[in-house]
């Protein structure tokens, strides 16, 4: 399913029309905080956030507080992550629920504590931005947006990692991680009235861990697929909208792996930094169809 957005003109203000897009890519999220920081540093302010998994969670962060103060919270809430908190029980927790005949390895009880330290709200509608979620129908293989109703429940399905979590049953649906059917859910933004899209992509990173177990190939596989669609969604965008991809810090960290969240920060903020202040500002039209920075 895609939500369109309601057809209207250049904001009153005469401001150019801003959505963030946040790719899902588990712990590489982290780098998306960063850019977080990069942007609202420089007065840049969605009127849109648009996220799928880990980047749901983060564009949640945002859409409540879209502040130096609200992108601090989440830096220091990466920051403190570790792999108990996400994946409790380690491996004897993994062997025994393959052994029990579940549906995942991991409570996704860990979640939502996470959700729950990130977005103080309850809805959506208690949001200073409007927020879609994209999660993934799994009897259906439907693309769900997900804009209203209670925000935690969303923000577990499109972070529920098929296997690893359990699938979450939320508004008569069974739904899984958003990452299976759109990991950088571009498409969402240029359906609606906007005039610059800015694309926090960090799924990439997965792709610069070192293969270590039959995971890490189910992760670069599912990697190499969703970025060919976000490839050509990139390279369809209409020339009156500005896309610019922030650039990601190599990040080659296991999955598992939540350690060093505050240099990925740091290193994200800086490319970030940079590839802002290099544009030309004042500019009604973008003089190119997208803009992209090269990867450290």
């Amino acid at each position: 399913m895609t939500l369109v957005f309601k057809s209207g003109h250049r904001r009153l203000d005469g401001a150019a029309r801003t959505a963030f897009v946040l790719s899902g890519g588990g712990n590489h999220g982290s780098a998306q905080v960063g850019m977080l920081r990069a942007l609202v540093e420089r007065g840049i302010i969605p009127d849109v956030v648009i996220g799928t998994s880990a980047g749901a969670l983060n564009g949640s962060a945002v859409a409540a507080d879209p502040s130096p103060a609200g992108v601090d919270h989440l830096a220091a809430v990466w920051a403190a992550l570790r792999t108990e908190h996400i994946f409790p029980g380690g491996r004897f927790g993994r062997a025994w629920s393959l052994l029990s005949g579940g549906d995942h390895l991991y409570s996704n009880a860990g979640l939502g504590g996470l959700i729950d330290q990130v977005a103080p709200a309850q809805k959506f509608s208690e949001l200073v931005v409007p927020l879609r979620v994209i999660a993934c129908d799994l009897a259906t293989g439907e693309e769900v947006v997900l804009a209203s109703g209670p925000l935690k429940p969303a923000l577990l399905a499109s972070a529920a990692l098929p296997g690893s979590f359990p699938p979450v049953l939320h508004d008569h649906r069974t739904l899984v991680d958003g990452g299976v059917v759109d990991n950088v859910p571009l498409s969402h933004a240029l359906a609606g009235p906007v005039d610059r899209i800015f694309v926090l992509n960090v799924s990439g990173g997965v792709a610069d861990a070192p293969v270590r177990n039959p995971l890490d190939v189910v992760l670069r596989a599912f990697a190499i697929a969703r970025n060919q669609r976000f490839e050509r969604e990139l390279a369809a965008a209409p020339p009156t909208v500005e896309v610019l991809v922030l650039p990601r810090p190599a990040d080659g960290r296991s999955p598992f792996d939540f350690s060093g969240a505050e240099t990925i920060i740091d290193e994200a903020h800086i490319l970030a930094g940079r590839f802002l202040d290099a544009r030309t500002p004042g500019h009604d039209r973008p003089r190119r169809r997208f803009r992209r920075a090269h990867a450290a």
